[in-house]
């Protein structure tokens, strides 16, 4: 959604209704999760996916129905083996959707929310799904205020009071109320799409690895910036536009900004006078990843280092080095596919092991 919501923008400005379809719910294996979101346009456009393209012609037709019929429809794609003409998933899982048409007048919020999220402002999305109250009915929740209506005000209370508990971890999920609001009800479904600001990429170490790895952090979203203490290699031209460089010792950089439980740390300067004190900031503070570039001889020897400087074992245990799996990796981009590998690994729980030699779910529940 994140990415197609400039384009989305365009549209609702220009005030041209289209159609958009969001996964609401998810049971068992399938291709994406709760929020990804597929839109048909004016002009029969397709941007984004539901599904990896199993059910993207189906989804295509019902939005151009909802569109004309200017209402919003729930509808579940599950296995289609029975028949070999039928519409389904070929991963045996089954996904809810939203099917929503969007218009100035049906969701007055939808451009404020699309200026938020590129602005990088925290803004959950609640959605009626299913019970007493209007299909299709949306609520913008900020932080400090809140536009549109699902139908009462006891409900509307009730989901932004859960929204704003959320909205700085991104859940995204359906909650159940009654239509007052009630929590110990369950007949209105709201599905809930929060769009916190994204996480943020500190590179260390303004090396051709670090613009690799920049250009694939922002490639999964992350706001990255890349700092080091050299003003003749921390030069913006040598990396993404849209990454921020910052010349600057690269403890004190990391000890006077904000890091949180999303952020992802990649060492790259493998230098003991840059590394030491850096990882010393960053295995006392909170992030996701922290990974060093290095040899298994430079891990041994900063390992010590840090362990001398007072650090402990589970501080220690923090540490992803030598940084990124093992793929024979050589060129800095094919080194940036590794890192890239092993955060994902890491923020889902997923073993770096071939799929081939894998049993259960190809996409596990999230």
């Amino acid at each position: 959604m994140r990415e197609i919501l400039p384009v989305l923008n365009g549209w609702y400005a220009a005030g041209e209704p289209f159609g958009l379809a969001t996964v609401v719910a998810v049971d068992g294996s399938a291709p994406r999760g709760p929020g990804a979101t597929m839109a048909v346009g004016p002009d029969g456009e397709i941007l984004g996916s539901v599904s990896g393209g199993c059910v993207e012609g189906a989804v295509f037709e019902l939005a151009r129905e909802a569109v004309t019929a200017g209402e919003a429809r729930l509808e579940t794609f599950g296995y289609g083996d029975d028949d070999a003409f039928a519409v389904g998933l070929t991963c045996g899982g089954e996904i809810t959707l939203l099917i929503r048409p969007v218009t100035p007048r049906l969701d007055p919020s939808f451009g404020a929310v699309a200026e938020s999220v590129a602005a990088g402002e925290p803004v959950t999305v609640a959605l009626v799904t299913d019970g007493p109250a209007p299909r299709g009915a949306a609520l913008a929740v900020w932080p400090d205020r809140t536009s549109g209506s699902l139908g009462s005000d006891g409900l509307d209370a009730a989901v932004t009071a859960d929204a704003r508990g959320g909205l700085a971890l991104g859940v995204t999920g359906v909650r159940r109320y009654g239509p007052g609001g009630r929590r110990r009800e369950d007949s209105v479904a709201v599905f809930l799409h929060s769009f916190a600001p994204p996480p943020r990429m500190l590179v260390f170490g303004a090396i051709d690895y670090a613009t690799a790895v920049a250009r694939i952090g922002e490639f999964l979203g992350y706001r990255v910036t890349v700092c080091d203490a050299r003003p003749a290699f921390a030069t913006a031209r040598r990396f993404p536009p849209g990454a921020e460089v910052v010349v600057e010792w690269p403890h004190r950089y990391l000890r006077g900004t904000h890091t949180d439980d999303r952020t992802v740390i990649c060492v790259l300067t493998h230098d003991p006078k840059f590394d030491v004190p850096l990882l010393e900031v960053a295995l006392r503070g909170p992030a996701a990843y922290i990974g060093a570039m290095g040899s298994r001889r430079t891990h041994d020897e900063r390992r010590a280092r840090l362990a001398a400087a007072g650090l402990t074992d589970g501080e220690l245990a923090r540490l992803r080095s030598p940084v990124g799996l093992d793929l024979g990796a050589r060129t800095p981009e094919e080194v940036a596919v590794s890192v890239a590998a092993e955060i994902v690994a890491l923020r889902w729980g997923g073993s770096g092991a071939p799929l081939t030699t894998t049993a259960g779910a190809v996409h596990p529940p999230g």
